[in-house]
């Protein structure tokens, strides 16, 4: 990271504020007749929050991004990431292939330098990403910023802040994998290439991976799992993880991801116009395999084990049925009503198995349910959990990541809503109220042994909304969310 307010850059971002004109570094060091024309410029723009325009200065032909970050009183950590992200997306338009922004610019009341260093890294990271990997490359396609040269004043501490920004690239580069895994096809992301992924990773980062297959699953009876595979000719996968950081005797935070590859729906198909976007139902999968990543990445002092069933959900004549009962890995006999509410029944097994951990703290992630859609529009994640203050704590991080969370309730008076007729549990309530919450009471069954046990309903955020200023497809929900917590739950 360049530490001086140099201008060897081929654009600039330079942001004002309603109350604090152009006091950006760069803007000093501009030859008389190009601030001039920087100041004409900004007196005649809008002072609302994100307006922005691009400029060539006169003299020195270089590009600049005006933005207006707003009163400075108003400028918050939330604020702030958008304005980075449509900030790059503007200065890409300049067609330049470097970018200088001066760190210093975006500190205020309510947001310090070190945050401000870790957030612009990581949210450019998140605004530069693009999945191309199917397309052709097109002539037309402007020139990619190759260079981001993040600068600071001469009062501020350097080296931290230069920590600060690959901490935060390094996080934003991990959420962009996870993207990447989910927005694949499902014919290219099978469980079994999910698992050779996360092998990769593993390897990569230094974390162990071990892979079961059917026949591993089978000895352990695993019947949620299998069953719901039972469909597809693809065979199901059981991903294991572990990342010691520090002592492996330390009881370790386990993660678990729900890696449904594709879901149909099975016998109970999906309608045509909600099928398409079925390859990210492994979104909790990918956060947990890139979260793990991150944090071996960033060498955390944590002990953390990631768990993910992987299988596709398909209807066949070897598919399992509404009406049938599987035996799960616990021994509680699952009824199924729905062939659809399929994430819920192999994330039992999966928390079944974790039991052998004793971990201090426990969290599944899963696109869960549409409900929470309905419940929470696409700009927080469900959190459900009969712990009210380790919900509250991941509500608290959530603030923090970036990922945004929001808590719902799991009372007692649920619990009906799911108690089987010829089964123990059942996977899919009659009636369609309180659908989030149903699919959290039924993995609380499962998860009664534990603690501090969370569930995280990620279908909310599954995509990224359109003033995120993120490209299409998924967000890589999650992964901040999960390295934060691994951060702090591994301090405590």
């Amino acid at each position: 990271m360049d530490t001086q307010a140099s201008l060897d850059a081929e654009s600039y971002l330079i942001p004002f504020s309603q109350n604090v004109k152009l006091s950006s570094q760069f803007f000093k060091h501009f030859s008389p007749l190009d601030q001039e024309y920087v100041k004409a410029t900004a007196s005649v723009m809008k002072e609302d929050f994100l307006e922005s325009a691009k400029i060539l200065l006169p003299e020195s032909r270089k590009k600049c991004v005006l933005i207006c970050l707003g009163p400075k009183e108003d400028w918050t950590l939330r604020r702030a990431r958008l304005l980075f992200r449509k900030s790059f997306n503007s200065l890409r338009e300049c067609n330049a292939r470097s970018v200088g922004m001066c760190l210093s610019d975006f500190v205020g009341p309510n947001i310090d330098i070190s945050t401000v260093a870790k957030e612009a890294a990581l949210n450019v990271e998140m605004a530069a990403y693009e999945f191309k990997e199917y397309k052709q490359k097109s002539e037309k396609e402007a020139p990619t910023i190759e260079t981001m040269v993040y600068t600071v004043a001469p009062s501020t501490r350097a080296r931290q802040c230069e920590k600060q920004v690959r901490m935060g690239g390094t996080i934003g580069r991990h959420v962009n994998y996870a993207r990447t895994l989910s927005n694949i096809p499902g014919s290219d992301m099978t469980p079994s290439k999910l698992a050779a992924s996360a092998k990769e990773c593993g390897k990569k980062y230094g974390f162990d991976v071990q892979v079961l297959d059917e026949k591993e699953m089978r000895k352990l009876g695993m019947g949620g799992v299998l069953g719901v595979s039972r469909g597809s000719s693809e065979e199901a996968t059981f991903i294991i993880m572990e990342y010691t950081g520090t002592s492996a005797k330390r009881a370790p935070i386990v993660f678990v991801g729900k890696g449904i590859t594709f879901d149909s729906g099975g016998l109970n198909l999906k309608p045509s116009n909600s099928m398409d976007e079925m390859h990210m139902d492994m979104s909790g999968g990918a956060a947990v395999i890139s979260a793990l990543s991150a944090i071996a990445d960033l060498k955390l002092k944590a002990h953390v084990i990631g768990l993910v069933p992987a299988v596709e959900n398909m209807p066949s004549g070897q598919s399992y049925r509404p009406g049938d009962v599987l035996t799960s890995m616990s021994g509680k006999t699952i009824e199924i009503a729905n062939t659809d509410a399929e994430g819920r029944v192999i994330l039992a097994d999966a928390l079944t198995y974790a039991e052998q951990y004793k971990p201090t703290h426990i969290i599944d992630v899963a696109t869960l349910t549409g409900a929470c859609v309905i419940a929470l529009g696409h700009h927080a994640l469900a959190v459900l959990s009969p712990n009210d203050l380790f919900a509250k704590t991941i509500c608290e991080t959530g603030e923090v990541s970036g990922d945004y969370a929001w808590q719902l309730p799991l009372w007692n008076e649920y619990e009906s809503d799911i108690r089987g007729t010829v089964g123990d549990v059942l996977n899919a309530s009659k009636s369609r109220e309180a659908g989030t919450i149903n699919g959290a009471m039924f993995l609380y069954q499962f998860a009664k042994s534990f603690k501090h046990w969370a569930h995280l309903d990620i279908a909310s955020t599954m995509t990224t909304a359109s003033d995120q200023h993120l490209s299409k497809g998924a967000s890589g929900t999650g992964v901040r969310l999960l390295v934060e917590l691994a951060h702090c739950l591994s301090k405590k």
